[in-house]
């Protein structure tokens, strides 16, 4: 590849993925400074879609030689030969994303003949946050409009397009880069996360995008800079290196005590419903204090009232096909010392297979039956269920 792999690209302090970080708690990014980041296969995985797409994109959509084609045909069929990650899923997830980007860049085309393709562009809004830049994934540029457009491949964490900061920085990126050569008058901001069958967007008048720069990015950006600011609590703590030891984070979380041993039946539903949402916080944050804790005492740090023991374990066979042979020796036959055979579960099956051809061959044998009633905050994207008594006689409630 002609540039830095994925893998190997730095992160500014005040880059682009962690905008919603520092700009809800500008603090937060000197205080992580120092600590550093913890790769997971995960992230290694969707390092790897991210090179594959590039490729595949770079090999359809930019103008190449015969060298560079042939070049970029190696370069696609070594990835696949060689990535540990690559599969029939992965296959699926970046063909759905590549269908996405060539169908919004015909989009661009129909606009104006000369619109242009960015791919993984470093991207400087220095103007507006000290260092502060990032890589798109796609940068479409025509008369008119600008757009970037985000791969997510991870299908844990559903990721919006509307108001993410993230992208909204991208697109000051790529405007302040090429406005001296296009009249851009709206910026538009995509996320694709295909193996959520998801695909996100959000458009900004230039004006309203520049103003949100100045008056709520310019100032965050100031303040996480020189370390000062308050810590803040929220959904932004997700992806935080400290959110296991924040005390602003924990005294936010402590509020739950107030109701700690009285009667649910003596609060008032307002209260009920407000002790459900900090009690949802709260398991989360418990999960991340614990985490910290774990990872303090393996490094020997002693946690006043807590110790590191042996966890319970599992007997083993170390030898299978020696146990096999005796026991079958002594009399034992197959059908009682192996599991039956069962099915692959369904993801696992369209991992190996691929998800549309998993679909087309087993069309007719595979149904998704409704979900339990699950009790969840408002803001769920989900529709609210209206008659559980009647649908749902006789089930039990999660939460």
């Amino acid at each position: 590849m002609t540039q830095l792999a994925h893998a190997e690209r730095a992160h500014a302090l005040l880059g682009a993925s962690k905008a919603d970080q520092w700009i809800n708690c500008p603090p937060s990014a000197r205080l992580q400074e120092n600590i550093p980041e913890k790769r997971s296969e995960y992230a290694d995985e969707g390092t790897g879609a991210h090179e594959l797409s590039e490729l595949i994109l770079r090999r359809r959509l930019t103008p190449c030689n015969s060298a560079e084609r042939n070049r970029l045909d190696k370069a696609i069929s070594d990835f696949k030969a060689s990535n540990q990650y690559y599969g029939p899923e992965m296959e699926d997830a970046v063909t759905a994303y590549v269908e996405v980007v060539e169908e919004h860049f015909m989009a661009a085309k129909a606009r104006s003949a000369d619109a242009i393709i960015l791919l993984e562009e470093r991207l400087d809004f220095t103007e507006w946050v000290p260092d502060g830049y990032g890589t798109g994934d796609v940068v479409l540029i025509s008369d008119g409009v600008l757009e970037v457009i985000d791969l997510k491949y991870g299908k844990g964490v559903p990721v919006s397009a509307i108001g993410n900061p993230q992208l909204r920085l991208y697109g000051l990126g790529a405007w302040s880069n090429w406005n001296y050569l296009y009249s851009i008058n709206e910026v538009r901001m995509t996320i694709v996360q295909p193996r959520l069958d998801s695909v996100s967007a959000d458009t900004l008048p230039l004006g309203e995008l520049i103003e949100w720069a100045e008056t709520v990015v310019k100032p965050a950006a100031a303040l996480a800079d020189a370390g000062e600011g308050e810590f803040k609590s929220g959904s932004h703590c997700r992806w935080c290196k400290v959110k296991g030891s924040c005390r602003a984070r924990a005294d936010e979380n402590m509020k739950a005590l107030a109701y700690e041993f009285q009667d649910p039946a003596l609060l008032s539903l307002d209260e009920i419903g407000n002790v459900l949402y900090v009690a949802e916080q709260l398991k989360v944050w418990a999960k991340d204090v614990e985490d910290y804790a774990f990872e303090q005492a393996k490094k020997g740090v002693r946690i006043p009232s807590w110790k590191l023991v042996e966890g319970r374990s599992n007997r083993t066979i170390t030898d299978k096909p020696a146990a096999v042979d005796i026991l079958i020796v002594e009399g034992f036959d197959e059908s009682s010392i192996y599991k039956p055979r069962e099915l692959l579960g369904i993801g696992d099956l369209e991992k190996k297979i691929g998800k549309k051809e998993l679909a087309a061959l087993l069309d007719g044998l595979i149904m998704k039956p409704p979900g339990k009633p699950v009790l969840v905050p408002e803001t769920d994207k989900r529709p609210e269920l209206n008659s559980v008594d009647n649908d749902f006689a006789g089930e039990e409630f999660e939460v």
